[in-house]
């Protein structure tokens, strides 16, 4: 069996240039080292795999190196750097906290410190994974950490910066470590796979760098993986695109444009189809959702030339955003990226999860025509209206009713007819009536209406049955063309004939209290007003609140003068619940009191010989 060693172990950095994706941490130190102004502790900070224990060796061999270059590297040809690289130094010491995390290691670690470096100027102590470090452990590290000797150097490494208690880190300079950009991924595989002889395309690399999410160690794991499942071809290792989505079970991007291209087309039937074939793939529903979101942000980045240099991909894959970005709008990208994260969000509540991506991606299949009613709703169908043709000048601006069938112009306001009106030609040869004045706002009846809950039909026109009045000169001509109408005298008001159907309304009142208010209610008639008296300001409420009361009475009557008067009459507030004032009372009182209600309390006391609490 050979001695392979992995990529991330082989192709380590031993040098301050080599590090990839964190030259603002190299410099930093290497400006340290220049102007002699060290620091005697360190917090390397940041995610997995971006090379916070390999500059944290780097350091340390550069410490202690006896030749430093003029750019202050590693000479790696001194006693000290080889020793290093055999991992043989006694001078530099690493320490593993997730393992050594008790108060027994520190103090080990601190008889450490007392000796002074056997070889070189430093004795370098690298903690990696220092938050695992106990609460004891911490407290027992502060002193030595704060005032160390002169010769000793800690260098503690994280990825979890904020369980580290703050007396630590005031004691520290701290280097936050960033996530390695996918582009400087990429280059770094590409110099890997010369050095092997590997030929790999950048579609490919691309896959993997994305994969690794920012850090290193995971893309080098990934290429190994990718290179031991290679066939030699030729006598090469050839690395491609569909090699390496089949091996690492990403979906292509060739599905993503295929599948926002038939939605611009409104291509329900090709939409489903090619979800159907992602699933027939082994790809689950919620894996295509995010890749689709995270497509359609690629290309609402690439129809902005300042935003295209945040598309992270390869030169051939711009180019499609590029052109996929010309042909899709800005607002259907913008309702489909949200679409998508809805069903995303909602994904793992959904019961037919299949059912629930698809109807997502019929919504955006059809954003292109729902925006096109929403910016062009379509005009309302109007009714065939009923005009009489012998009309004068001044009628002309009075609106007519639509109805199915010829019938006489309505009044101006929603009532209920009760004497037919002459049509027009009629109306010529009537005798001339005075003009009676308009009535003030204050003297027009007010209809009440009621939108919070239904009024049975009792008969009342609808909406679709009242006059449409275009402006207000149209209204004040229609109420002087009601006004000069001819007045038929109504018939005095009884209140025999209002009685039945008071009670009758009452017996359709569903709300308890309402129908009990109004039962108690004493009713009187003022000729055309309907006079109540009830005990409390709460009743005259429930019945002001009641907006089918007067509607009905007026339909019934067939009285639209008619009025209610609401009183509150003092005297009735008997007939409601009131509370008795409470009063206190001793315990003697109470006593008498049940006494009094039931004598054999006195017989029940003597005959079990009881004394009260009072005596």
């Amino acid at each position: 069996m050979s001695n392979f060693v992995v990529s991330a172990r082989k192709y380590r950095p031993v040098r301050f240039d080599e590090v990839v994706g964190q030259q603002h941490v190299s410099q930093t130190l290497k400006n340290a080292l220049q102007n002699d102004q060290l620091a005697h502790a360190f917090l390397f900070c940041g995610p997995r795999g971006v090379g916070k224990t390999t500059c944290a060796r780097i350091l340390a061999k550069v410490l202690n190196c006896e030749n430093v270059t003029s750019d202050f590297e590693a000479c790696n040809e001194c006693g000290s750097c080889k020793s290093f690289n055999e991992s043989a130094s006694f001078n530099i010491t690493e320490l593993d906290a997730a393992s050594n995390n008790s108060v027994e290691h520190i103090r080990a670690l601190i008889e450490q410190v007392r000796f002074q470096p056997q070889q070189g100027q430093y004795k370098i102590f690298i903690i990696d994974e220092v938050h695992m470090l106990s609460q004891q452990a911490f407290n027992a590290f502060l002193k030595t950490l704060e005032e160390p000797p002169p010769y000793a150097i800690f260098i503690l490494a994280t990825t979890e910066k904020h369980k580290i208690i703050p007396t630590i880190l005031s004691r520290c300079q701290i280097f936050d470590f960033r996530r390695i950009q996918i582009n400087d991924i990429v280059n770094h595989l590409q110099g890997i796979c010369e050095k092997e002889g590997i030929e790999a395309s950048k579609d490919a690399l691309h896959i993997i760098a994305q994969k690794a999410d920012g850090a290193l160690r995971d893309a080098l794991s990934i290429f190994d993986r990718i290179t031991s499942s290679l066939v030699v071809q030729d006598g090469k290792k050839v690395i491609t695109y569909e090699h390496v989505i089949e091996n690492l079970n990403v979906l292509d991007y060739d599905f993503y444009f295929r599948i926002v291209d038939a939605m611009l087309l409104e291509d329900v039937s090709k939409v489903l189809l090619i979800f159907d074939d992602i699933l027939r793939k082994g790809f689950e529903a919620d894996i295509f959702i995010n890749g689709l979101a995270d497509h359609i942000r690629n290309i609402l980045v690439a129809k902005d030339v300042a935003t295209v240099q945040l598309l992270q991909t390869s030169e051939g894959l711009r180019e499609r955003y590029l052109q996929q970005a010309q042909a899709a709008p800005g607002t259907f990208m913008l309702t489909a990226l949200n679409i998508a994260n809805d069903c995303d969000v909602n994904y793992k509540m959904a019961r037919n999860k299949r059912l629930h991506v698809e109807m997502a991606i019929i919504k955006m299949t059809y954003i292109n025509r729902a925006l096109q009613v929403a910016q062009n709703p379509p005009a309302p169908v109007a009714s065939p209206e009923k005009k009489t043709p012998e009309l004068n000048e001044r009628s002309q601006g009075v609106p007519q009713r639509i109805v199915e069938t010829p019938s006489p112009a309505p009044p101006a306001q929603p009532v209920v007819e009760s004497a037919p009106v002459p049509q027009a030609n009629e109306k010529e040869n009537q005798a001339p009536v005075p003009k009676v004045p308009k009535p003030s706002v204050s003297e027009r009846p007010v209809a009440q209406t009621n939108t919070a809950k239904p009024i049975p039909n009792l008969g009342l026109k609808t909406d679709h049955d009242l006059p449409s009045l275009t402006s207000l000169e149209d209204l004040e001509e229609a109420l002087e063309e009601e006004s000069s109408k001819e007045e038929v005298p109504a018939e005095a008001l009884r209140l025999e004939d209002v009685q039945p159907h008071w009670e009758q309304y009452i017996e359709m009142v569903q709300s308890p209290s309402l129908k009990s208010t109004l039962k108690r209610a004493e009713l009187l008639l003022n000729e055309a007003q309907i006079k109540i008296s009830v005990g409390s300001k709460i009743s005259r409420e429930l019945i002001q609140q009641e907006s089918g009361l007067m509607p009905y009475l007026r339909n019934q009557l067939k009285r639209n003068d008619l009025s209610l008067l609401i009183e509150i009459d003092q005297s009735k507030a008997p007939l409601e619940k009131k509370e008795k004032p409470k009063t206190l009372l001793t315990p003697k009182e109470k006593y008498e009191h049940m006494k009094a209600q039931n004598p054999l309390i006195e017989d029940l006391r003597k005959r079990f010989d009881l004394k009260p609490d009072h005596d």
